[in-house]
């Protein structure tokens, strides 16, 4: 799909959900949601499923792995050296200054931004599905160029794919998600909200990453992203590369040209293996990998290049 083509179906999706929350607020009379509901909701669905959900479902991906004599020393290293690379994710994010970013969000709500979304059905419903669209293209847009790819590697780097693997982040991963948030808090909507919407997507986004789960019925699988379409994201299969971006919806990749079925069994992983549980390594391999590349091209246009163009670019490509 061309680029402009890319562009108008973007936006169009964008000024319809955006425009239904306005018109939605404007016209009809929805009733207010008290934003400590709203707070306790999203506390009971994203920050509560690790303890009823997550945590539970890789255990018995564990047996899983005992029972099919694959519970080896590499298994549960990779998944130690994800749960880490995790936190060092989460040092990152609050030395960027969780305060700080939110003090941003509402600057920009309080003075950049179109009239004030109330907190109903509909808007926090918007705020879902404008979340998680931007989520397509922040997604999409770490995969297709370099500095981003040099952070998002390392999520992609484990040649398993279990739960723990959600949690496997690369150290500028907190990052990328500001430049297609922050447009979201200028259409009105609440930016606590935003961040809550944010945080869902990911969670669901944790819950795919299994093998235990095949295909489900096709009406979902049309929909929904699932545990089969996320197994084809993290292939090292060629057909399967750069495919599947989605959050929640598949039909994000479906519209925009992304979407590849799984057929070929996959093989996890990247191009050029880690081979390594190092912890360490894996968080930090991705940046110095960019590193490596950046000191060796000449000339300082090229290098400013290799930040923006795709990840196997190189100077030599007209």
């Amino acid at each position: 799909m061309s680029n402009s083509k890319l562009l108008i179906y973007s936006l169009a999706i964008i000024a319809t959900i955006a425009g239904s929350a306005h018109l939605a607020a404007n016209f009809f009379d929805f009733n207010l949601i008290y934003s400590e509901t709203v707070n306790y909701w999203f506390y009971i669905i994203n920050d509560l499923s690790l303890i009823y959900i997550i945590i539970p479902f890789f255990f018995i991906e564990l047996i899983r792995y005992g029972v099919i004599k694959k519970l080896g020393k590499d298994v549960v290293l990779d998944s130690v050296a994800n749960v880490i690379t995790f936190g060092a994710f989460l040092i990152v994010e609050y030395g960027l200054g969780l305060l700080a970013v939110t003090k941003l969000y509402f600057w920009i709500h309080n003075n950049f931004s179109l009239p004030h979304l109330p907190l109903n059905i509909v808007t926090v419903f918007c705020a879902i599905l404008l979340a998680d669209f931007a989520y397509y293209w922040d997604h999409r847009m770490m995969h297709r160029i370099g500095i981003g790819w040099a952070t998002h590697t390392v999520h992609h780097s484990s040649e398993h794919f279990n739960m723990s693997v959600a949690y496997r982040f690369g150290p500028l991963d907190a990052v990328f998600p500001l430049l297609f948030s922050l447009p979201i808090v200028m259409l009105g909507f609440d930016p606590i909200l935003i961040l809550l919407s944010e945080v869902f997507v990911q969670v669901f986004q944790t819950l795919l990453h299994t093998e235990i789960i095949g295909k489900l019925p096709k009406p979902i699988e049309k929909i929904f992203n699932t545990p089969s379409h996320h197994r084809v994201h993290h292939g090292s299969n060629r057909q399967y590369w750069d495919k599947n971006y989605a959050g929640i919806l598949i039909i994000w990749d479906r519209m925009l040209g992304t979407f590849e079925p799984e057929v070929e069994k996959v093989v996890y992983g990247i191009s050029e293996p880690l081979n390594s549980v190092n912890p360490f390594k894996v968080f930090l391999h991705g940046l110095y990998r960019f590193y490596k590349r950046l000191i060796t091209v000449k000339g300082f246009k090229n290098k400013l290049l290799l930040f923006i163009k795709p990840p196997d670019w190189s100077p030599s490509d007209k």
